[in-house]
């Protein structure tokens, strides 16, 4: 799967997740219950994700957001750090809030993202 096959289906994930919300709230709604509130904060989505990391672990686009690192990983020649695959690596996206997510993998990987506001592209890419 590709980062942006990931990004539709994180999308789409979010959208379905966001109705059935909705729905769940007006059939639950009774005398004795309150349908929750429309500032309820939302919990985390997790998707597969393939992370690119050809020229280091620096960024990630998720839906139409992108993501930068907090700390960058590459092994110092604009690589990714040995024990990362050399193109992607395979795992998880858990956007934990809408400025916040975390990548993680089978191999223990774990990278923070935050994201970059008003970022309309990607940055710089290596050759």
């Amino acid at each position: 799967m590709t980062q942006r096959t990931g990004q539709i289906i994180f999308a789409l994930t979010l959208a379905a997740g966001m109705l059935m919300g909705c729905t769940q709230a007006d059939e639950g709604a009774d005398a004795g219950r309150a349908a929750p509130s429309a500032q309820a904060t939302p919990s985390a989505q997790t998707i597969p994700f393939d992370l690119y990391t050809h020229c280091g672990i620096d960024e990630a686009r998720i839906g139409f957001t992108y993501y930068e690192a907090e700390s960058p990983l590459s092994d110092g020649m604009g690589n990714p750090p040995k024990g990362w695959g050399k193109w992607v690596q395979r795992g998880t996206m858990t956007k934990k809030s809408e400025t916040e997510a975390v990548f993680t993998d089978d191999a223990g990987h774990e990278v923070k993202f935050r994201a970059r506001p008003g970022a309309t592209a990607a940055k710089a890419l290596c050759s």
